[in-house]
């Protein structure tokens, strides 16, 4: 039976969920033809980063957070897609609708990830019923979504990521109270939360490459080394040390969208539009969660790279888009961007979930009262969906609509985009595999189809329109008995050397995936990184 002594669990009842290559596997399940191939997830443009790539990608190198054009050199004949955190985040609310089953407490670190507490819902009491509720979150999961989860098993949150870490893909690792240390301690100390490069390397050039010698150097050797907060925190967790509670409601520091340009603007003109429509899409994140906010921050990186911020706190939290477009436009006032930008941001902190109204005013007489920041940090992207943020950063352009997404508008406007949605009026629904040179080619599949042809169409057709996602698994038909329970319990493998493994796969399974014709009628450009060559080529879709 659990109990916990002094802070510390007797049994591995914190759970750690890690979507497999979440984006990716998201893309491939619901593009038949994508399914066992090498997906990218990211900015089209050349400023663009990678987001998330399919295991099958990353066997050529390719990894998040990698500029995009170095990913197309390392895998040419990958697809490259866009990425859709609408359809995302819907796959995500129903894989957080399973954890909230399992317990109150439930931490989202991301889209893709999160924390659950078993021992306050009373789902687990021990390693045995601990690692059934794992076995049976991840088949629900598949049954729910037809993606796969890793889940990590451990006494603290800690040791539960590091589990799901060693879980993937698709897999479940356990890692019983008092097996920790011996389990870490040849570890690299690159393991440990908050052991960077820089902090790799001090430590490695005392001597210093794994987590057993961290622990037998001693916590007056790591304060040494690397100071007191850090060496005390660094030793702590070499021991396996880690109380930290699974924290059900983690608090939206600020809402924020921001654009990377192709092209740096020097238009100040131009500059003072993005930045009011920036401010637009940032108060209709803040309505939909909402919120509400009294500070105002303009963020631009400019073309060397450098960035400033300045910000602007209000008497009162607001979510009117006059308020936040008039101040954010006072604050770029204060910048000179005469060299060039490519980067624009706004956002929102100090969030409440109530509106002060009648700011107009105030947010008129308050010109000038902008703080200027230091410089951040230069970088070209990071990994969306971070703590602390709503929406996905610029490194993907302008998201949908945007010309910075890396394609070309239609005579008509209309933006066709690798991976987006659309439907025909004759041949249904399905999705961009590239456009270019006013023509727009479109596979046609659904995610419980076959593999689909392929047509190619000019960009103007009025019979080709955007659309909404299809789900991904197919509810039954009225009346339909769906049959068993899909979430039954899948029985655990036997321990080995006190962690154990079960589960675990090699990725998506390209073996069931039929052959498929391709149509193709028309020069149609591959922006998605798929070829589109005759038939007769293509034996193995």
């Amino acid at each position: 039976m659990w109990c916990s002594i002094g802070g510390v669990r007797s049994a591995p009842t914190i759970l750690h969920l890690d979507m497999d290559a979440f984006y990716a596997s998201a893309e491939q399940a619901s593009k038949p033809s994508l399914r066992g191939k090498a997906v990218v997830v990211g900015g089209l443009g050349p400023r663009g980063v990678v987001a998330t790539a399919s295991y099958e990608a990353r066997v050529f190198g390719v990894h998040s957070a990698m500029p995009m054009g170095q990913a197309r050199r390392l895998a040419p004949h990958a697809a490259y897609l866009v990425p859709r955190f609408g359809f995302y985040r819907a796959i995500s609310e129903q894989v957080m609708g399973l954890l909230r089953a399992l317990s109150p407490l439930v931490e989202p670190l991301s889209l893709d990830e999160a924390f659950v507490d078993l021992e306050a819902g009373g789902v687990a009491r021990d390693e045995e019923s601990a690692r059934l509720t794992g076995a049976k979150l991840r088949a629900d999961i598949k049954a729910v979504t037809g993606l796969t989860g890793s889940v990590g098993l451990a006494a603290s949150k800690m040791l539960a990521k590091i589990g799901s870490e060693q879980a993937k893909p698709d897999g479940l690792v356990v890692i019983p109270p008092g097996t920790e240390r011996n389990l870490l301690a040849p570890m690299s100390v690159r393991t440990l939360p908050g052991v960077g490069p820089a902090t790799g390397d001090h430590l490695r050039r005392g001597g210093i490459t794994t987590v057993g010698e961290i622990a037998e150097a001693g916590e007056a050797e790591l304060v040494r080394l690397l100071g007191k907060a850090h060496g005390q925190a660094l030793y702590a967790m070499a021991l396996a040390r880690d109380e930290r509670p699974v924290v059900a409601e983690r608090d939206t520091k600020s809402v924020s969208v921001e654009d990377t340009y192709d092209v740096d603007i020097h238009d100040r003109v131009r500059v003072r539009t993005e930045v009011t429509r920036l401010a637009e899409r940032c108060v209709r994140r803040l309505r939909e969660a909402g919120l509400s906010g009294r500070t105002i921050v303009l963020k631009v990186r400019r073309y060397d790279f450098s960035t400033l911020t300045r910000s602007e706190t209000l008497r009162g939290p607001t979510d009117d888009p006059v308020v936040v477009r008039e101040a954010a436009g006072r604050l770029l006032e204060s910048v000179d961007t005469t060299g060039g930008v490519r980067l624009l941001g706004v956002g929102v902190s100090g969030l409440a979930d109530y509106t002060q109204e009648d700011l107009f005013a105030q947010a008129r007489l308050e010109a000038g009262q902008a703080a200027a920041e230091p410089p951040e940090e230069a970088g070209q992207g990071s990994r969306p969906e971070e703590a602390g943020s709503t929406g996905p950063p610029g490194a993907y352009g302008r998201g949908a609509g945007g010309a910075a997404s890396g394609e070309p508008a239609a005579a008509d406007g209309r933006q066709w985009r690798a991976g987006q949605d659309v439907t025909h009026t004759e041949f249904g629904p399905g999705w961009v595999q590239g456009s270019g040179l006013g023509r727009v080619t479109v596979r046609f599949e659904t995610p419980q189809s076959a593999p689909g042809r392929v047509r190619t169409f000019r960009a103007e057709d009025p019979a080709l329109r955007p659309a909404d996602p299809l789900p991904l698994i197919a509810g039954p038909d009225p009346g339909e008995d769906p049959g068993g329970d899909p979430g039954a319990a899948v029985p655990p493998p036997e321990a080995n050397a006190g962690v154990s493994l079960e589960g675990r796969g090699a990725g998506q399974d390209s073996s069931s995936v039929p052959a498929s014709s391709s149509l193709a009628e028309g020069p149609g450009a591959s922006a998605s990184g798929v070829p589109v060559p005759p038939p007769a080529t293509r034996p193995n879709e």
